[in-house]
C-alpha cells in the first residue's frame, strides 16, 4: 500500500529546502534528511490539505539497480513500513527525504528495514 498523496513532497523547491535546511543521518545503506515543514513552498502546488503535516520523498539512484521495477519495489516496502506504523496523531510537523545510497544483492529486504526503522528511531521523529 502507497503513501497518501497528501503525504508525498514534490517540486524542486521543496527539496533544495531539505537540502539546505535538514539535520542529517547517515547509515550504511541510506541517508535520511529531515527538516521542519515549510508550507509556504507547497502552496504553489495548490496542496492546502495537510500543509503542516508529515511528509515523505524517497530518492532511489539508478545505481541502486538500472531497472525501475526494481527501485520501485524498493520504494514500496519503506513506504509500506511507514505506512504501518505511522498515524497522523503520531508525528512531528517535518519532511524526510529518503536518499538510498546502496543495495546488496542478497537478502537486502531486512536489512532495508532494519535500517530505516534504526535512523528513523535515532532521529526521534515518530514519537
Amino acid at each position: 500500500m502507497a503513501l497518501p498523496k497528501a503525504m508525498r513532497l514534490k517540486g524542486h523547491r521543496t527539496f533544495d529546502y531539505i537540502h539546505k535546511n535538514s539535520i542529517k543521518y547517515y547509515g550504511k545503506l541510506m541517508t535520511i534528511k529531515i527538516a521542519r515543514s515549510n508550507p509556504k513552498i507547497l502552496i504553489s502546488h495548490k496542496n492546502f490539505d495537510n500543509l503542516n503535516n508529515f511528509k515523505i520523498a524517497i530518492a532511489i539512484s539508478k545505481k541502486v539497480s538500472k531497472k525501475a521495477v526494481e527501485r520501485n519495489k524498493i520504494r514500496r516496502i519503506l513506504q509500506d513500513y511507514l505506512s504501518k506504523n505511522f498515524s497522523q496523531e503520531n508525528h512531528k510537523p517535518y519532511w524526510l527525504l529518503v536518499n538510498l545510497k546502496y543495495v546488496e544483492s542478497c537478502n537486502y529486504e531486512s536489512k532495508l528495514l532494519e535500517e530505516f526503522q534504526h535512523l528513523i528511531f535515532i532521529s526521534g521523529l515518530l514519537k
